[in-house]
């Protein structure tokens, strides 16, 4: 039993065995898995709400998609990788049209995705369903380039199941159990598929009693850098200010680099948002420059105070290049006109407040364990999705807020340029 269960298969390599690879049956068989399990991000995006449908719909793709992971041959599981790594990530190449090199979007959407299934070809070198579903349990641990959005998990965020590391086991292990045993055996499978269910159902995060405006701006990316719109740039982000004052809201949060500058070299506009902030608790990003580095940060002004939150998790590829020296300076200098990496805080920032305390976070990090280290109750996240728009990565990002709002019981409050601005709770 034991030697059915770890079992490897040999690999095999040639023109026959490669040739086989294009087979319909298995190209088929790998875009339904694929489909199966990135249906409830396109559910999200196509704005569809209805509970009762989504919870349902999403609870079966889920059993059907991972089944299907559990049993394929080993070419069927190397195209469910590559499609899903398609359906998931094919944004990831798009911040390249603001460096002039959109030619290689391509090739990007083709390396991310070849890559996932070489993963999960990988995964298929173990036949037995059990072992299978061992190696897919933890796949949230497995941050290639640094990159963790694939959470397996993530596809039962909507669903009626729990997405707890113990409850996605149980739910994987009942899968197995059904692929495995004959017969009337495989209604063993019920319990563990039980167990795994969320119950009760996950109840809203208490909110703070403050009210708190989180700005929503559509600026696209090719003019948000433009030297000649910093001035109307720093007057519409003055205006929102202004109606948030006006508003009798307690805190405003603004997105991701709203003042796209070295923020803390303006003396008079820092001078300006200190006066304003005696109205309203004012949060922003923006660029910061100790005189040699630079830091994408978030600066709050609170009564005329000044805190300033840098981030700590750069994005791979779009603030640091997670390769050797050498080679990242080459990227640098021919895909990024020869711009430095960002540097980086060394540990997530708690920025205490006259209306409480928020953990920072900005874009990226609000999708990573270390900035929910110590379980903070309130976070305030800043995004600037108009690299990637229009594509479906906002709603990824949200549905990755989400996931990790309910594992660490964590209020996000999430300004974004271009994505979702909204309490994620």
């Amino acid at each position: 039993m034991l030697g059915e269960i770890f079992y490897i298969q040999r690999p095999y390599f040639g023109w026959r065995t490669f040739k086989s690879f294009f087979s319909p049956e298995y190209l088929f068989f790998g875009f339904v898995t694929a489909v199966f399990l990135s249906l409830f991000i396109y559910l999200d995006y196509f704005g569809i709400k209805n509970e009762l449908f989504v919870k349902s719909v999403t609870t079966v793709s889920a059993i059907l998609g991972f089944y299907l992971l559990l049993v394929s041959s080993r070419a069927t599981l190397f195209w469910s990788g590559f499609f899903i790594a398609f359906f998931w990530f094919y944004w990831i190449g798009f911040s390249f049209r603001y460096y002039g090199v959109s030619e290689f979007i391509p090739l990007m959407v083709l390396f991310v995705s070849l890559g996932y299934g070489l993963f999960f070809w990988v995964v298929s070198l173990f036949t037995h369903p059990l072992t299978r579903a061992f190696l897919f349990s933890f796949f949230s641990y497995f941050h290639p380039m640094s990159f963790n959005w694939f959470i397996p998990e993530l596809t039962l965020v909507h669903s009626y199941l729990g997405i707890a590391k113990w409850q996605f086991g149980l739910f994987l292990l009942s899968l197995a159990l059904f692929a495995s045993f004959k017969r009337w055996h495989k209604v063993v499978a019920i319990i563990p598929l039980v167990l795994s269910i969320e119950y009760p159902p996950t109840q809203k995060l208490p909110l703070p009693d403050i009210k708190i405006m989180l700005a929503d701006s559509k600026l696209d990316q090719s003019v948000k850098w433009d030297p000649s719109y910093k001035d109307r740039s720093i007057e519409n982000n003055i205006a929102v200010i202004l109606e948030a004052i006006s508003e009798k809201y307690d805190m405003v949060v603004l997105n991701e680099s709203a003042f796209a500058l070295f923020l803390n070299t303006d003396i008079e506009l820092m001078q300006k948002l200190q006066e304003l902030s005696k109205e309203i608790v004012i949060v922003t990003g923006g660029l910061y420059s100790d005189g040699k580095n630079s830091y994408n940060s978030t600066y709050y002004f609170d009564d005329k105070k000044i805190y300033i939150a840098n981030k700590v998790v750069l994005v791979p590829f779009g603030e640091e290049i997670p390769l050797p020296k050498f080679i990242a300076k080459w990227i640098n200098d021919t895909f990024y006109d020869g711009a430095e990496d960002y540097k980086t805080a060394k540990k997530p920032t708690d920025i205490k407040l006259s209306v409480g305390t928020f953990r920072n976070a900005i874009c990226y990090e609000a999708t990573r364990d270390e900035l929910f280290v110590g379980n903070p109750k309130y976070m305030i996240a800043i995004s600037n999705n108009a690299w990637f728009t229009p594509s479906i990565e906002p709603v990824l990002q949200k549905i990755l807020m989400e996931y990790f709002s309910r594992k660490y019981k964590t209020v996000i409050f999430h300004s974004a340029n271009m994505g979702i601005s909204t309490v994620i709770h």
